[in-house]
């Protein structure tokens, strides 16, 4: 990101997982090899062929949101807007005053329903002794049975607007529906809005609550997801040989951009500068993946091209490590046919099988731990990568995080319908 445009920083991370809240707690969990993957316990799952998830334990939304703004939130929306005051709190900025015109909120997620418990409560009046619903007493009766604020509940952006509406942010603002993708596009859009002027800071990023009844459902028979409930945590297992699937999390992962020469200015700490930006589709029919990765290819290519990166330049790769047969693979050979030789010495891993797959915030997480990882100074490894892949040969970090200085780091993100993301991070001075 260079020429007339501006430059574009992370100065805030918002994280809200299994593993704890806030970016401390995440990334020490995430380098001592902590797993938040367990037997979901929120709901009976005898009806699903996938029983593990990683939930968060005594998440208070009390804590961020008014009990006004809570009757028209959803888990989800309750999670991003925790993770987008978190955020702004590393960031070290005033929340007491409306932040304005000049700040924009960017988030990505993958809603689809408001509270369902409200919803089945409401509608059991209306059963007959056999089961069956009698729409004739609904429609009789449905300004009393139906929940009066579902519809504004379930509205997909509403996350957006709670965090308009607490922090008093009226700059640029868009929503993206989708899973993986969503929050990395979210940051990409948001870096590009403020390199060309349009906002100063945004807040951008994903959440989701993938663990919850009505999310697992819609994965749980398409063949994206481990069925190895016996092994517990272990059952995630990107790039390797015995992986059969991901497990979901739930959780946020919100970041805070700004244009650096406002935040240095200001004297915001840095994590790393947001260089470069790519996107791709791979364009075969859903869940399929394209073997060869070509919508990966192409995002990553543009990422560097952004970045006026050299695929030998890269020091760190994020990977999405969906634990799918051809999922993995795919991405190997995609970052091969990209990087070419520098795909043997590029250290890559994946966080998944300690957070879950949070689903619209696994792109956001991803650039999160790559901001992380530059700041930091380490990489963390895959857990339960005990025998790879051959066909996902690659430099993956495995047993114990790596002791690094990486300059620079890709964070990368593929969606359920071929949708792929990558975003380039560099290491400030």
């Amino acid at each position: 990101m260079s020429g007339t445009e501006r430059d574009v920083v992370i100065t805030g991370i918002g994280l809200l997982t299994a593993l704890g809240e806030g970016p401390e707690a995440n990334w020490k969990a995430i380098v001592e090899g902590h797993s938040g993957i367990r037997p979901i316990q929120e709901y009976d799952t005898a009806c699903l062929q996938t029983r593990l998830g990683a939930e968060i334990d005594g998440f208070d939304p009390r804590r961020f949101a008014s009990r006004r703004q809570l009757n028209t939130m959803n888990r989800g929306d309750r999670l991003g807007l925790a993770a987008a005051a978190l955020a702004l709190r590393d960031a070290g900025i005033d929340t007491g005053t409306d932040l304005g015109v000049r700040t924009g909120v960017f988030l990505g997620g993958n809603k689809s329903m408001g509270r369902m418990g409200q919803l089945i409560s409401g509608l059991r009046p209306i059963r007959r002794p056999d089961g069956t619903p009698d729409m004739k007493l609904l429609g009789e009766t449905a300004d009393t049975v139906m929940p009066p604020l579902f519809f504004v509940e379930g509205l997909q952006p509403g996350a957006v607007f709670h965090v308009s509406q607490t922090f008093g942010i009226r700059g640029a603002n868009a929503f993206f529906a989708g899973t993986a993708d969503a929050g990395a596009t979210a940051i990409a859009r948001a870096a590009r809005a403020i390199r060309r002027g349009e906002a100063d800071r945004i807040v951008a990023g994903g959440y989701d609550d993938a663990t919850s009844w009505w999310s697992m459902t819609h994965l749980d028979r398409m063949g994206v997801l481990t069925t190895r409930n016996e092994l517990g945590a272990a059952a995630f297992r990107p790039y390797d040989e015995d992986r059969s699937g991901a497990v979901l999390g739930e959780g946020g992962a919100v970041l805070v951009l700004e244009d650096k020469e406002s935040a240095l200015a200001r004297g915001a700490r840095v994590y790393a500068e947001v260089r470069g930006v790519g996107n791709g589709h791979d364009g075969r029919t859903p869940p399929a993946t394209d073997p060869e990765g070509r919508g990966l290819v192409r995002g990553v290519r543009r990422a560097l091209e952004d970045a006026r990166l050299h695929p030998s330049d890269i020091g760190y790769i994020a990977s999405h490590g969906s634990a799918t047969k051809i999922g993995d693979r795919s991405e190997a050979t995609a970052l091969r046919t990209v990087l070419g030789e520098a795909a043997r010495s590029v250290p890559v891993s994946c966080v998944k099988p300690q957070t879950g797959h949070l689903v619209g915030g696994a792109g956001a997480l991803n650039v999160a731990v790559s901001a992380l990882a530059l700041h930091h100074g380490a990489i963390p490894a895959t857990a339960n990568l005990d025998s790879p892949d051959p066909a996902c040969a690659m430099d993956l970090v495995r047993g114990a995080a790596r002791e690094s200085r990486p300059d620079t780091a890709l964070a990368l993100a593929r969606g359920l319908e071929g949708q792929a993301v990558a975003v380039a991070l560099g290491r400030t001075a």
